[in-house]
């Protein structure tokens, strides 16, 4: 059996964050990645692992007991198309998430279109393609 390998694009490792309720969380991240072709990897352990061949997004509640915090932090998952972003953000609204930018061109970025949500547990995140 392989060993699981973690990549993030060989710039993380893998990205992780706290939630309260990790099975609140999974029924909200299963459809709003599944837009991106990110699949739920399953558990490991308290973890959800989440990633299109190998685990590069995890959920689990803080190791440290504490509330899970992320203030000031935004994870950005790349899109393919303008269409895929659209479905994030759709399926984000309709999973218990909060917009925080509804999907259309941003002007900060050549080419830049973008939705932007939060999750049940607080956390924002977006995804971003560019178009020609």
């Amino acid at each position: 059996m392989a060993m699981a390998v973690i990549s993030g694009d060989d710039i993380f490792s893998h990205v992780m964050i706290g939630c309260n309720d990790v099975a609140t969380s999974a029924k909200f991240y299963d459809p709003v990645l599944g837009a991106l072709g990110i699949r739920n990897l399953g558990p490991f352990g308290d973890w959800i692992l989440y990633g299109r061949d190998k685990p590069a997004f995890l959920l689990t509640k803080p190791g440290n007991g504490q509330a899970p915090s992320s203030n000031g932090v935004t994870i950005g998952f790349a899109a393919a198309t303008t269409a895929e972003v659209d479905a994030f953000y759709k399926a984000g609204l309709n999973n218990g998430g909060t917009d925080e930018g509804a999907a259309g061109p941003r002007s900060h970025l050549p080419g830049a279109y973008a939705a932007y949500l939060r999750d049940p547990g607080g956390n924002k995140i977006c995804a971003y393609t560019f178009t020609e």
